[in-house]
């Protein structure tokens, strides 16, 4: 059983910056495929950011540039950067068994492990 406790989340005026944190064991991140995902009020949950298990990542076009996902030992960070309004949802760090494509590593479908997720609020 694959546990995930997210962190960080909270209240920041369009252009700020904040940083989420999942924890989870390090034998996870170098056997599961790991995703950040969002959920807008009134909106379907989307993939944001995802670190395949080799260590590769893949960004979600509306995110590029902005939000970088990163690892360390036994913590996954999404660092975001430049925020704007529309980023404002509850984000939740997900594992998945196995990923190959941006496709998978960004679906929904592809994760079978949630963490509870945590608030992002982006407004002035």
């Amino acid at each position: 059983q694959v546990q995930l406790v997210e962190s960080g989340g909270g209240s920041v005026q369009p252009g700020g910056s904040l940083r989420l944190s999942c924890v989870a064991s390090a034998y996870t991140y170098s056997n599961y495929c790991m995703g950040w995902f969002r959920q807008a009020q009134g909106k379907e949950r989307e993939g944001v950011a995802a670190r395949y298990s080799d260590g590769r990542t893949s960004y979600a076009d509306s995110v590029k540039g902005r939000f970088t996902i990163s690892q360390d030992t036994d913590t996954m960070y999404l660092q975001m950067n430049s925020l704007k309004p529309e980023d404002t949802a509850m984000y939740y760090c997900a594992a998945a068994h196995w990923c190959l494509t941006t496709r998978q590593a960004l679906g929904v479908k592809s994760y079978t492990y949630w963490g509870q997720g945590t608030q992002v609020t982006v407004s002035s």
